[in-house]
């Protein structure tokens, strides 16, 4: 075996790339590592550009979290902005790298190769699309920058993801009015409806129009227009829609590339090629819950694998593991946050799920500042595998969601969540925590101490003749209820069971918490129930309207009104 030192071509230097290229220096330091980056910044924190647009992030320094120079001081390793890989020759183990400065194309031979291109934002074939705007990289941030430093007064954001909902916020922070329009009928796609109508809510609240259900058919001067005929008013137009695997290079070399685009990969994140390893938003992932190829193109996850690829590279036995798709957005001051499958694409699949809601405080009521979460918990219900989760809240939903992603990647079942030991002080949390009140819930169900519906399922419930039984007080009951149902307060029920319908029921109160009270009243008293999960509070937010944004008519016939 030869004694030259192995030779690692990178190409790629944000996430993964970097990951890999300083984890394998710390343990190799003989290895001759060599990164080629297309973009002139490498190492920088592409989840804070939309914060630098608004000058959140005032010092756009602070997103350039290394140099090539900084890198070359501390890890010797040659990296080389500016520099495209146009083609790889996988039998002469070569690639062909464009300096940018020059337009000289030169050869880089390699003993083992990393790709980690990452992806591009997906623009639409629309008219006029040139005028849109993306924010991906250092470049982009730049270009958005300028723009609203041309005092914009209007603009339309093309996409309720995430990236498009940090990028509305911030253009309204800077006092642009901006309208979101989403194809799909809801934002956040993670999101089951009736999640995602707090984060549409919270939105208009902040001032933001948000159009769902329509798109962006065409881009103008100074407007868009959308499929239903109508104009927006748009000095600027941000698109967000989506990204694509940028994986032309390895689909040009031969390289098993996926239907979506996506880089093959086994557990070491090697290609079909065992000299060249994949990682990042080019690299199909295998996803938790069904075992699958996934894409799933976040920045921790790109980081995780380009340090398994420089551990596999020296030897260590060590492997991917399935991704949950651990995610999180901020909108307004409200968290958003997702882990796993949601319902939605439980039913398409056919999986035969327990979802259970729950809306209790971030911590302890008596404590000064508790803050309502909106909890969703996904589980198999036949083996009570955690399936999924969502919490919404001004506090406390990211570290809830944590604890559930956890849980997923420890094996844990649903009703474990009950025995969670969770720290508690009355400002943290509470005795009893939002994590372990799923817990319950969920225990109780597979015990057969109680039954749950769903909000979608009421409606069947009453057409089918079930009465639906509110056990909330009278006040909250005139301020609000399903259609159809009758008013019985849960602390009046076993006085008046004689006026409990019998056959079936379904039981409602605020959040599910009264609901089951009564529910396991009726049991014992031999009526057959089950309880509205996330009760009145789930049902009247998955029901109700989006909220209506201020524009409802075309500029022509705002006109024409004055």
């Amino acid at each position: 075996m030869s004694d030259r030192p192995r030779k690692v071509l990178i190409v790629g230097g944000v996430a993964g790339g970097m990951s890999a290229a300083t984890r394998l220096r710390r343990l190799d330091e003989s290895a001759e590592i060599v990164v080629f980056e297309r973009s002139w910044y490498v190492s920088f924190a592409n989840c804070g550009l939309p914060y630098h647009v608004s000058g959140v992030i005032e010092d756009r320094q602070a997103l350039l979290l290394q140099t090539p120079e900084s890198l070359g001081r501390r890890f010797g390793i040659d990296v080389r902005v500016g520099h495209e890989v146009v083609s790889i020759d996988r039998d002469a183990k070569r690639v062909s790298v464009r300096d940018l400065n020059t337009d000289r194309i030169t050869t880089e031979s390699y003993d083992t190769l990393i790709l980690s291109p990452g992806a591009a934002p997906f623009v639409p074939d629309i008219p006029g699309a040139e005028r849109a705007l993306t924010l991906r990289n250092i470049a982009d941030v730049d270009k958005m920058v300028a723009a609203v430093g041309r005092r914009p007064h209007t603009a339309v954001v093309v996409g309720g993801g995430f990236i498009g909902i940090e990028v509305a916020e911030n253009l309204q922070h800077l006092g642009i009015d901006v309208t979101v329009v989403e194809m799909a009928d809801q934002l956040l796609a993670p999101l089951d409806p009736e999640m995602a109508a707090y984060v549409a809510q919270q939105l208009v609240d902040n001032g933001i129009e948000v159009l769902t259900g329509n798109e962006v058919v065409a881009i103008g001067e100074k407007t868009v227009t959308l499929g239903s005929g109508d104009e927006l008013p748009a000095d600027m137009v941000v698109m967000s829609i989506g990204v694509r695997p940028d994986s032309h290079l390895a689909k040009d070399a031969g390289l098993e590339v996926n239907g979506r685009g996506g880089i093959v990969v086994d557990e070491y994140q090697r290609t079909s090629d065992p000299d060249i390893f994949a990682v990042g938003d080019a690299a199909e992932k295998r996803d938790a819950v069904s075992g699958e190829a996934a894409m799933v193109p976040l920045a921790q996850t790109a980081n995780r694998h380009g340090r398994l690829v420089a551990d596999v590279i020296v030897g260590r036995r060590t492997t991917s593991k399935p991704v949950l798709g651990t995610a999180i957005v901020g909108v307004f001051g409200l968290m958003a946050a997702s882990v796993g499958w949601n319902e939605k694409r439980l039913r398409a699949a056919g999986r035969n799920y327990r979802a259970i809601h729950a809306h209790p405080g971030s911590h302890a009521g008596y404590y000064p500042g508790s803050e309502a979460l909106h909890l969703k918990l996904l589980v198999d219900a036949d083996t009570d595998e955690i399936l999924g989760a969502q919490a919404i809240g001004k506090d406390g939903a990211d570290k809830r969601i944590d604890v559930i992603a956890t849980a997923m990647r420890g094996g844990l079942k649903g009703a474990d969540l009950a025995d969670l030991e969770l720290a508690y002080a009355p400002q943290f949390g509470s005795a009893k925590d939002p994590i372990n009140m799923l817990g319950f819930i969920d225990d109780n169900v597979v015990n057969g101490q109680s039954e749950l519906v769903q909000w979608h399922e009421v409606e069947a419930a009453r057409k089918a003749g079930i009465p639906l039984v509110d056990v909330r007080t009278p006040g909250e009951f005139r301020r609000g209820h399903i259609p159809g149902s009758i008013n019985l307060p849960v602390d009046e029920l076993r006085n008046r069971l004689d006026e409990v319908p019998a056959g079936d029921l379904v039981i409602t109160c605020q959040v599910g918490l009264r609901g089951h009270v009564a529910e396991r009243i009726l049991r014992q008293a031999g009526h057959q129930v089950r309880n509205l999960t996330g009760g009145y509070q789930t049902w009247s937010t998955a029901t109700r309207p989006l909220a209506k944004p201020a524009w409802t008519e075309s500029p022509a016939e705002e006109e024409a009104a004055r």
